[in-house]
C-alpha cells in the first residue's frame, strides 16, 4: 500500500513541470478577476447593488486561508512570468503567446497603484475604499478611469488566452467553446457598462453636500499626507518591478552572448537539412529560429508527445530528460532512449535526428471550413462490424444492387450505432468501424456498445426480411468489440483528412470480428467490455483467444446470438442501481 501510494506521488511530481504551476496560480487569479468583473456588473443596477457585492466579495477572498492561496498564486505567476521572459529563447510570432506573454507583464505596472491604494491604504491607514469612493476618484477628482479601462481589458484578454491554451486540449473544448466565447464577451463588456453607470450615478450624487459628507471622510479617503505615502510607495514598487524585467532582459543578453562564445553545434534533421544553432536552444526552438517545419500540437509546454524525434547514432553524451520529459515520454510508452522531446532536449554537441511526426500544413480550403481537431487521447470503445457473404453475393447480381445491398446493410448498422449513442466512423468495403465513449464515461461507452451490437442483430433481422424475396441467403454479419485508450484526432493529408481513432484498443477490435468466423458466433467482446460495462461473470461464455501482435492469449466473450446483449446489459444496470 505504501509502495503504490510512493509511486503514485513519484509519477505527480513528475508531472508537475513549472508551466502546471503557473497554469494553477493563473486559474486563481482568473477566478478572482472573474468575481471581480461580476461585482462591477452590478453597476448596471445600481452603486448600492455594487457595495452589497463587494461585501461579499472580499468575505471570500480576505478570508486568511483563502488570501493567502490568492497572494501567494499572484507573487508565483509574477514570478514565473518573469521567468519565462527569460527562459523563452523563441517566440512563435505567428501565433498570441508573444501577446500574451506583454500582457501579463504589464498588468503588475498598471494594478500597483490600485492595490496600493485599496489593500495597503486599508492596513496602513484603515482607508474604507470601497465603490463609492474609486468611482469618486475615477470619474470626478482624477482622469484614471482610462487607465483602469486598460487594465480591466488586458488583464481579461491575458487571462482568457491561458485558459483557452489549458482547455483547447480537453476533450469537451468543442461543445463548450462556444458558451465560453460567449462568457469572454459578455463578462467584461457587462463590467465595463456597470463602472461606467456607476460612475456616472456617483458624479450626480458628488453635488450633494450631504453625500460627500458621509462618502467622502477622512476614514475613507486618508489625508492628503497619507496618500503622498501611498504614491511613493507605489512609485518605489513599480520601479523595483521595471527593474525585474530589465535585469530579465539583460540576463537573456548574456546568455545569449555566453552562447555564442560557447560555440555552435550543427543538428541534422536527416532529410538533407542542417542547421547551425547556439548551444542551449531546444531542437524545437532551433526549428522555429530557422522555419523548419516541426510538429508540436501544444506549442512546445511540453504536454503532447508530436514533436518527438529519434536520434540518429550514439545518445550517450545527450543531457539526462527533465522530469516533465521522462513523465510525457511514459505516458506514450517510450522506453527508448533514443526518442526524445524537440521541446525539452537542449543539445551541446552536434546532434542528427529525424522527426517521428512530420508537420504539414492543410490546403486553404480545409481550413477555412472545418478546423483541425488535433490530437487527443481518451478510453473510447470501438466497434467493428462486417458483412458477411458480400463476395458471394455479388457474383450473381449487377454492381449497382450489390452497392445498393450493402449500403442499405451499413444504413442498418448505423442506425443500431446512432440510436445507442455511438458514432459511426469507417466505411471500409462492406464493413464499418464505430466508435462509442466520444462524449461518454467508459461504462457508459461499453453498455451502449453492446446494446448497439443487439440493435444491429435487430435491424438486420428486419432487413432480411424486408429483402427476402431478393436474397437467397439472409445476410450475415460479424461483431468485435474491444475498449481502451487510443489517439483521436483529424488524420490524413490536404483535402484528404478524416476524423478517427488510433490504438491498439482499435485493432483488437478488428481482430475479433474477424474471428467471429472461426468461432461461429455473431459478436465477440472483450473481458475489458464485458467487465466495465458491469455485466455478471458467468452471463458470456469465456474464451482464451491469440490475437496477432500480441504475446500473451487474451481473454474474450463469445456471443452467439447478439441479441441477448441488451437484456444483459440491462440486467446489469439494474444491479449495479
Amino acid at each position: 500500500m505504501a509502495a503504490t501510494a510512493s509511486t503514485r506521488f513519484s509519477d505527480l511530481s513528475r508531472a508537475i513541470s513549472v508551466r502546471q504551476v503557473r497554469l494553477v496560480c493563473g486559474v486563481i487569479l482568473f477566478a478572482y478577476v472573474v468575481s471581480h468583473f461580476l461585482n462591477h456588473a452590478l453597476g448596471n443596477i445600481s452603486v448600492d447593488a455594487m457595495e452589497i457585492g463587494v461585501y461579499y466579495h472580499m468575505l471570500f477572498w480576505q478570508f486568511l486561508p483563502v488570501a493567502i492561496v490568492f497572494y501567494t498564486a499572484a507573487l508565483t505567476h509574477m514570478g514565473l512570468g518573469i521567468y519565462a521572459l527569460y527562459q523563452r529563447r523563441q517566440f512563435r510570432w505567428r501565433t498570441v503567446e508573444p501577446l500574451q506573454l506583454v500582457l501579463g507583464l504589464s498588468i503588475p505596472a498598471l494594478v500597483m497603484a490600485h492595490v496600493i491604494g485599496v489593500r495597503l491604504g486599508q492596513t496602513l491607514y484603515g482607508h474604507q475604499k470601497l465603490y463609492p469612493q474609486e468611482l469618486y476618484l475615477f470619474f470626478v477628482a482624477s482622469n484614471r478611469i482610462w487607465t483602469m479601462t486598460i487594465l480591466l481589458l488586458i488583464a481579461w484578454v491575458h487571462g482568457c488566452i491561458g485558459i483557452y491554451f489549458w482547455l483547447r486540449l480537453k476533450p469537451f473544448f468543442t461543445r463548450a467553446a462556444p458558451y465560453l466565447l460567449a462568457a469572454a464577451v459578455l463578462i467584461p463588456t457587462l463590467s465595463l457598462l456597470g463602472v461606467y453607470q456607476g460612475g456616472r450615478s456617483v458624479e450626480v450624487e458628488a453635488d450633494d453636500g450631504e453625500w460627500r459628507t458621509h462618502n467622502l471622510t477622512r476614514r475613507q479617503l486618508g489625508t492628503t499626507a497619507e496618500a503622498a505615502m501611498l504614491d511613493r510607495i507605489t512609485g518605489g514598487l513599480t520601479a523595483g518591478y521595471l527593474g525585474l524585467l530589465a535585469l530579465a532582459l539583460l540576463a537573456r543578453g548574456a546568455r545569449a552572448l555566453r552562447e555564442r562564445r560557447g560555440g555552435m553545434i550543427a543538428l541534422s534533421y536527416g532529410n538533407g537539412k542542417t542547421v547551425r544553432v547556439p548551444k542551449g536552444l531546444s531542437v524545437l526552438e532551433a526549428s522555429l529560429r530557422h522555419n523548419v517545419p516541426h510538429a508540436s500540437v501544444c506549442g512546445g509546454r511540453a504536454r503532447c508527445s508530436t514533436c518527438r524525434i529519434r536520434i540518429i547514432g550514439d545518445h550517450g553524451a545527450l543531457p539526462e530528460p527533465s522530469q516533465r520529459e521522462a513523465f510525457v515520454l511514459t505516458r506514450v510508452g517510450t522506453s527508448d532512449p533514443s526518442i526524445r522531446l524537440a521541446c525539452q532536449l537542449r543539445p551541446t554537441s552536434d546532434l542528427s535526428f529525424f522527426q517521428l511526426f512530420t508537420a504539414h500544413t492543410l490546403s486553404a480550403n480545409t481550413q477555412a471550413s472545418t478546423p483541425a481537431r488535433i490530437g487527443q487521447e481518451r478510453y473510447l470503445v470501438s466497434l467493428f462490424v462486417d458483412m458477411r457473404g458480400s463476395t458471394q453475393l455479388a457474383e450473381k447480381r449487377l454492381p449497382f444492387d450489390t452497392v445498393f445491398i450493402v449500403n442499405r446493410f451499413l444504413g442498418a448498422v448505423s442506425q443500431a450505432v446512432i440510436e445507442n449513442g455511438g458514432q459511426p466512423n469507417q466505411f471500409v468495403g462492406d464493413g464499418m468501424l464505430a466508435l462509442f465513449g466520444l462524449s461518454a464515461d467508459p461504462q457508459t461507452a461499453c453498455r451502449q456498445a453492446l446494446k448497439a451490437a443487439a440493435g444491429i442483430a435487430r435491424h438486420i433481422d428486419e432487413l432480411n426480411e424486408l429483402l427476402s424475396h431478393d436474397l437467397r441467403q439472409p445476410i450475415r454479419f460479424g461483431i468485435g468489440i474491444h475498449g481502451g485508450e487510443v489517439i483521436i484526432g483529424d488524420i490524413g493529408y490536404r483535402d484528404h483528412i478524416v476524423f478517427t481513432a488510433l490504438g491498439d484498443a482499435v485493432n483488437v477490435a478488428a481482430r475479433l470480428q474477424d474471428m467471429t468466423k472461426t468461432l461461429a458466433c455473431e459478436a465477440i467482446a472483450s473481458e475489458e467490455v464485458r467487465r466495465t460495462a458491469g455485466l455478471a461473470d458467468d452471463a458470456l461464455p469465456q474464451q482464451e483467444v491469440a490475437i496477432r501482435g500480441r504475446d500473451e492469449p487474451m481473454a474474450v466473450r463469445v456471443v452467439a446470438d447478439a441479441r441477448e446483449l441488451s437484456a444483459l446489459v440491462d440486467r446489469g444496470e439494474r444491479v449495479a442501481a
